[in-house]
């Protein structure tokens, strides 16, 4: 049964931390065409509080990324011994914002699968979740989750956009074995034991690179909160309440502008 998520709450920081007990985040996307795709969803992660942030991207991105997120720490996407090194030394990994679905964007996702570990968690997104489907690799032992919207979850399914109810949905999850955060009106998030239901959001959000921005704060919140259920909740809820909270007053919701407010919105909802 789909529960109503009425409310969420955002962990109080401890006085004594660091930057390394925010997550160890890598970032892996952008081809040349794409790059601003991963540009947002590196901004959600610094804006949602990681406390180091890696972005592997194609090398035309570089520039852009320092200038529009010199929080983040940038490699070459094609650098596999760097990329090695990277996957070694994380908490969390974002596959796939403007990852592109040619030859390279598979490469990627293989060459990740290959060396993820299982104590960490894979959040797949965009691009990434049309290669898993194409590909149908294995789902690594780690915690996975997707993010997809309900065409990729058609495609990653196999359920028909007109067929996806609440049991075949549920049957699916539990084939694939990993957390679907399902977009649509009234997003849908299924657990391994539960699945819950947003009463939020607005068509303001309906705009290029929301979902970027979604999987963006998916990924920073897994690796701060210690929770993953929390974590992911806690994420797409607070995505959808800053999308409608600014839609009193736009039409239209800008990822770059929604971003922006989530150090606020966050604060708003701490414990």
């Amino acid at each position: 049964m789909l529960e109503t998520i009425s409310s969420v709450s955002i962990p109080k920081r401890k006085d004594e931390t660091h930057k390394g007990d925010y997550g160890k985040i890598l970032l892996i996307g952008g081809n040349a065409n794409l790059g601003g795709a991963i540009m947002l969803a590196a901004r959600a992660c610094v804006y949602s509080g990681s406390g180091l942030i890696t972005v592997a991207t194609h090398p035309t991105n570089h520039a852009a990324l320092h200038s529009r997120c010199p929080e983040a720490m940038v490699i070459d996407i094609n650098d596999t011994k760097m990329l090695t090194k990277m996957i070694e030394n994380t908490d969390c990994i974002l596959i796939g914002p403007g990852l592109g679905c040619d030859f390279k964007g598979n490469n990627a996702i293989t060459f990740l699968l290959q060396n993820i570990q299982p104590h960490q968690t894979l959040i797949v997104d965009g691009d990434a979740i049309t290669i898993f489907s194409k590909l149908k690799p294995d789902i690594p032992t780690c915690k996975v989750i997707f993010t997809p919207h309900q065409k990729e979850w058609e495609r990653l399914s196999g359920i028909p956009i007109e067929e996806q109810t609440h049991e075949r949905n549920r049957e699916a999850v539990d084939n694939i074995g990993a957390t679907i955060v399902l977009k649509m009106h009234g997003t849908e998030i299924y657990f391994k034991d539960s699945e819950c239901k947003l009463p939020i959001g607005t068509p303001a959000m309906a705009t290029g690179g929301m979902g970027d921005t979604l999987a963006g704060m998916i990924t920073s919140f897994v690796g701060q909160f210690n929770d993953l259920k929390e974590a992911v909740t806690s994420a797409t809820y607070t995505h959808s309440y800053i999308g409608e909270t600014l839609s009193d007053k736009m039409y239209v919701v800008p990822p770059s502008q929604l971003i922006s407010e989530i150090p606020y919105a966050m604060k708003s909802l701490e414990n």
